[in-house]
């Protein structure tokens, strides 16, 4: 029996992914565990494997690559020597050759077998995808087409017919949600058939109606177009409904660096020397902040929405510390989790962010590598900015940015003497935590950049 060979699901919020490039072709003999393809998902290029053994099949009219296609979708098939593909099966065609498996030689396989009530109709793969789209349930249409297979006009008669008993689909959050802000459920059902409403789906609504109604300006007559990526998307999406979502509201406050400059200095001459990965300022504000947060835990929550009432809303309290930093690329902005950072030594966080930075580059970050942050820092210093306000990494409740380093005049003992100063801006969720404790965390974080020393072997 033909193994289908589909779209996989790199990550837990990824619903469509675009296949960036066959490693096998059609007709080759491939081995369970080889790579078979490669996939671009929210954040990442990734090799996918074989499952089985056998010989690849791609079928004719499959979409090219660069091609986005939603999770679960069929790329491909494996099958054994002589036995027919299933889109082979469905035209009604006899296949003309077979890759041999033992010399590579062409041979004839067998006319397909006709299919039995017991076996599903045959259908055309693009009245497939078009039922897909539009939740129709092929399974039970009379085909038109030649020898009774069902064709693409035969799926959209069927999606007009169940247009007027079209009952709305909607998750209890969405629904929720709707209510309060007064969406007509009914009008997003009509442009999602067959798709249930999801609470993404409504916060888009919100926006879409929330903007302003002023005519565009002209369009240049000439200009330079970039097409959106699946992760420019992504990125997008999750920054609106940060925006949308989160009460969002920022601190900052001057950290007076000194020290720390002279901690890094020095640690950076000790490493270099056994030519070892010296931390960078982010490594160590990275380590800093995980200690803060074992003391001031709620920054380390987040709101969580139940699917009944908002009754039952939860507000999460992890018991580790997992903190994603952000990292630039050519791609787009890409924030990779270092885990439980209470336990890791600055020297093991350095030699960490750094690996995670390169893959990040290179998009070769696996899943594992974006999930389960519990805290974000995100350094402009870098690029000569002071204090900024950060967009909330949700579902975290609150991210740290950092600004640039400069020499200031500041009084220390009654003297006015030149000192290195740092701005950090805090932003925080409002609905997870309140002013007070925001501020008192943002404060201990600073205390621990100005003294360093005793915080940084925890």
């Amino acid at each position: 029996m033909a193994f289908e060979v589909t779209m996989p699901r790199l990550g837990w919020s990824m619903e469509v992914g675009m296949l960036a490039e066959w490693r096998k072709k059609d007709g080759d003999r491939v081995e369970a565990g080889e790579i078979l393809f490669a996939v671009e998902g929210d954040k990442a290029i990734q090799d996918v494997e074989a499952l089985e053994s056998g010989i690849l099949r791609i079928p004719p009219d499959s979409l090219p690559t660069g091609q986005e296609l939603p999770v679960g979708a069929v790329l491909a098939y494996i099958v054994q020597p002589g036995e027919a593909t299933p889109f082979e099966n469905e035209t009604g065609v006899t296949p003309a050759a077979a890759v041999s498996e033992s010399a590579g030689r062409v041979q004839a396989t067998p006319p397909p077998v006709e299919h039995t009530k017991n076996k599903l109709p045959a259908i055309s793969p693009r009245a497939r995808r078009v039922a897909e789209e539009l939740g129709v349930n092929w399974t039970a249409l009379k085909g038109s087409g030649r020898i009774g297979r069902i064709v693409e006009r035969d799926v959209r008669q069927a999606a007009e017919a169940k247009e007027a008993e079209v009952q709305i689909k909607v998750s209890p959050v969405a629904r929720r949600l709707a209510e309060e802000a007064g969406v007509d459920l009914a009008e997003l059902a009509a442009h999602k058939p067959g798709v249930r409403i999801q609470r993404e789906d409504v916060e888009a609504a919100v926006a879409a109606r929330q903007m302003t109604s002023a005519p565009l300006p002209a369009i240049p007559t000439e200009e330079e177009t970039i097409p959106v990526t699946q992760m420019r998307r992504i990125i997008a999406q999750r920054m609106a409904e940060s925006s949308h979502t989160a009460a969002a509201v920022t601190l900052t406050t001057e950290a007076d660096v000194t020290e720390l400059v002279t901690l890094r200095e020095q640690i950076k001459a000790t490493l270099s020397a056994r030519e070892l990965v010296a931390p960078t300022y982010t490594d160590l504000l990275v380590k800093l902040t995980g200690v803060a947060l074992k003391e001031h835990p709620m920054l380390n929550a987040y709101w969580k929405l139940t699917d009944s009432s908002a009754a039952e809303d939860k507000i999460v309290i992890p018991t580790q510390v997992h903190i994603a930093v952000a990292v630039d690329t050519k791609a787009g902005l890409l924030v990779p989790v270092i885990h439980d950072i209470p336990a890791k030594s600055i020297q093991a966080i350095a030699e960490e962010a750094r690996d995670l930075a390169e893959k990040a580059r290179a998009r070769q970050l696996g899943p594992d590598e974006l999930q389960g942050a519990t805290f974000t820092i995100t350094n402009l210093g870098t690029y000569g900015i002071d204090a900024f306000t950060p967009i909330i990494n949700l579902p975290q409740c609150a991210i740290l940015g950092v600004g640039r380093i400069i020499e200031k005049p500041a009084v220390v003992s009654g003297q006015i003497v030149p000192r290195k100063m740092m701005a950090l801006s805090l932003t925080f969720d409002h609905r997870v935590v309140d002013g007070g404790p925001a501020a008192r965390f943002l404060n201990t974080v600073r205390e621990y950049v100005e003294q360093p020393y005793q915080w940084l072997t925890r």
